[in-house]
């Protein structure tokens, strides 16, 4: 085997090289020009973006690179397309906030295309050393962002219980990658699939290491039990920080688990799947229940993707394609509802101070009578309600649930669900029933209202769009299934 590899063997991850390079350029760019703004790197960094979506859905088939440490199929393009529109989204809602808090730096576009290339390194990941080098390329640039607000405290607070929960759960991983690796012999997905689908593969030793994985993994979607860091990082970090991290890392940590789970460790899923479906369960209940009784709406809407988390861990529960097709359309309908509700949060400002108490929403649907529309098409598709976008979700991973045999996880989470619209209709009814002592500011940024309507009509108008994303969603599940 040959030491280096050769540009046509590169290039299935050309969109990964293209937007490595463009990070190393943006940063040189931000050093040479010698200013704060953040408008020139952060489009262009979107544009970086743009591009390597191109580049992502150019290719076709199944192909691999790296020696086989890298591949990239449908499921993989499907997730890249997912993630690399939450980091667009998330840098263009940016533009406002950093510009009035006068805190603009060069370095914050540039964090968010290393963390994005580390992202879609994971869902391409083949191999577990590459899953980790993926996960910790994404982990360190999303550290940084937590605190990159130096001179708060909440902000400086988040990044330091990101990072050090973020490094016991690297550990976790590392430990069960490295036991896997004592009693299967190899970290190639591949090899590891064929040690499994061998009579008498799995040992112990395997599926002790493959819990430690689990637990690892876990905590990038902020899974129960391994959420505590969530609520704290979400309201302690800058606003736009909380919406990258609500969107992007959940769908490449959501996808890397399903790689993980349904790929090499396919065999095993006896070993596997009580243990996700106590994940799930207790991720829906704990996200409905605990919501309930906050007060703050970036802390809401933290146990809200936990909740999320959860529904979506049904669909992989299931352990079938229709289950990771049901994890695909639920991801798909995921960042739209979020990244509107974040982009709303981002303009409920007073006296031009961010506010975020539930109680600020009063009286939204008369001063701002289109952004409490949106808001409440947000908060019906995130409840379930159909024909909106988070209807769908929920409808296929249910139904992946009922034909895997899992009724009883499938109820739970429909119940989960009625619980978790109360805390959804309560923010309506702050909107369009209670009177606001003083009403939030007229004037909302353009980047915000492109945003929030965009987001809107994809969620109102989801069931237009079903069709052909079940069709992706559906080709993705076969592809990684090798159906």
């Amino acid at each position: 085997m040959n030491a280096v590899t050769s540009l046509p063997e590169m290039a299935p991850a050309t969109a990964e090289i293209f937007l490595a390079v463009a990070g190393i350029a943006l940063l040189m760019f931000g050093v040479f020009r010698g200013s704060n703004s953040l408008r020139t790197p952060g489009w262009l960094a979107v544009l970086a973006f743009l591009v390597a979506g191109i580049l992502v859905v150019a290719r076709t088939g199944t192909d691999d690179a790296f020696f086989g440490l890298f591949i990239t199929d449908a499921f993989a393009r499907f997730a890249k397309v997912l993630i690399l529109l939450g980091s667009a989204f998330s840098i263009v809602l940016s533009f406002g906030y950093f510009e009035r808090e006068r805190k603009g730096r060069f370095e914050y576009p540039v964090l968010i295309v290393f963390a994005t290339l580390g992202m879609l390194m994971m869902v391409s990941a083949n191999d577990l050393i590459a899953l980790y080098m993926g996960l910790e390329m994404q982990s360190l640039s999303l550290y940084v962002l937590a605190s990159i607000r130096r001179d708060s405290v909440r902000s400086t607070e988040a990044g330091l219980k990101y990072f050090v929960l973020g490094a016991l759960s690297s550990g976790m991983l590392l430990y069960g990658c490295s036991l896997i690796y004592g009693f299967a012999g190899t970290t190639s997905f591949a090899g590891l699939a064929s040690v499994f689908s061998a009579e008498g593969g799995t040992s112990v030793g395997l599926v002790v290491g493959l819990v430690f994985l689990i637990c690892g993994l876990a905590f990038k979607i902020s899974a129960v039990p391994f959420h505590m860091w969530t609520p704290d990082v979400y309201e302690g970090a800058p606003t736009p920080v909380t919406a990258l991290f609500a969107v992007a890392p959940k769908v490449a940590a959501l996808a890397l688990f399903v790689r993980v789970l349904a790929g090499p460790f396919g065999d095993m899923v006896d070993s596997w799947q009580q243990v996700l479906v106590f994940v799930s369960i207790a991720s829906m209940v704990l996200g409905a229940f605990a919501a309930m009784v906050q007060t703050n709406i970036k802390r809401l809407m933290a146990y809200s993707s936990i909740g999320h988390m959860g529904y979506a861990l049904v669909g992989l529960a299931a352990g079938n394609e229709a289950g990771i097709t049901g994890v695909m359309i639920y991801l798909s309908s995921y960042i739209f509802m979020n990244i509107g509700t974040f982009a709303i949060i981002l303009g409920m400002r007073r006296e031009g101070r961010l506010v975020e108490n539930l109680s600020d929403l009063s009286g939204m649907s008369k001063s701002h009578p289109m952004m409490a529309f949106a808001l409440m098409v947000f908060m019906f598709s995130m409840a379930g309600i159909p024909p909106l976008a988070g209807f769908f979700g929920k409808w296929y991973v249910f139904m992946a649930a009922v034909q895997a045999g899992l009724f009883g996880l499938a109820v739970i989470g429909v119940l989960a669900s009625v619980v978790g619209a109360f805390y959804y209709l309560r923010i309506i009814r702050i909107m369009y029933f209670d009177e606001a002592t003083q009403p939030l500011d007229a004037k909302v940024g353009g980047d915000l209202r492109a945003i929030i309507f965009g987001s809107a009509v994809i969620t109102l108008l989801f069931l237009i769009a079903i069709s052909p994303i079940y069709d992706k969603a559906q080709q993705a599940a076969i592809s990684l299934l090798g159906a």
